[in-house]
């Protein structure tokens, strides 16, 4: 099945409704600011939605405080075993761990310490491979950035039944990570940053499909 390249029209986002399932992000070279355009189009009541932005220890911190200033939801550094909420935008912190969601007996986040995935720490394909074991699986999009973290990880949550989506060519700085993903047949669609947020967003309050191997 090829990915749907096609751009859905740029409308306000409409949340009412409970969301039905997680965002997960991963990005990199130029994520951050990329980062900025899909998340501060999410309403204060979002799904719960988990960051990993390559970024070295000392400046995360900075970036989520200019996030949430950017964003109606309330973003914030990840915690070990902290329990998610709507309404919250969790980003991983650097260092030592990579964040891993788990579903017993809650949803719950882990910090888990280990080494550099993808030359990365934390990475998206950690966080990608553990969302994909999820059920009802999550809506995901893979940014900007060099290399390929993050890719295999979006085909895992493509062929559970999740919803997958990888950046264009065209507005990403470095098209490493999506361009990986759509060698592999990872995203159900590929979009312009600008249409993203809209897509995740409308996404997460659909049913999800039973995983397939797609």
């Amino acid at each position: 099945m090829r990915p749907d390249t096609s751009e859905p029209s740029e409308k306000p986002i409409n949340s009412q409704g409970a969301a039905r399932r997680s965002i997960v992000i991963g990005a990199s070279t130029g994520g951050v600011e990329a980062l900025y355009t899909v998340l501060s189009r999410f309403p204060e009541d979002c799904p719960p939605t988990f960051v990993v932005q390559h970024m070295r220890p000392g400046y995360v911190e900075s970036f989520v405080a200019g996030l949430n200033k950017a964003c109606s939801a309330n973003v914030v550094l990840a915690q070990d075993r902290q329990i998610p909420r709507a309404g919250c935008i969790y980003v991983a912190p650097a260092g030592a761990s990579h964040m891993n969601l788990t579903a017993h007996p809650v949803l719950t986040m882990r910090l888990i310490n280990g080494p550099a995935v993808h030359g990365h720490r934390p990475a998206v394909e950690p966080l990608f491979l553990s969302a994909a074991r999820l059920r009802p699986p999550p809506v995901a999009a893979l940014l900007t950035g060099m290399g390929r973290d993050g890719a295999e990880g979006l085909l895992a949550i493509r062929r559970a039944g999740g919803h997958t989506i990888a950046q264009d060519e065209a507005s990403s700085v470095v098209y490493g990570m999506p361009g990986s993903a759509r060698e592999l047949n990872a995203a159900d669609q590929i979009l312009p940053l600008s249409f993203i947020a809209a897509a995740l967003l409308r996404m997460a309050t659909q049913p999800s499909t039973n995983g397939s191997g797609r």
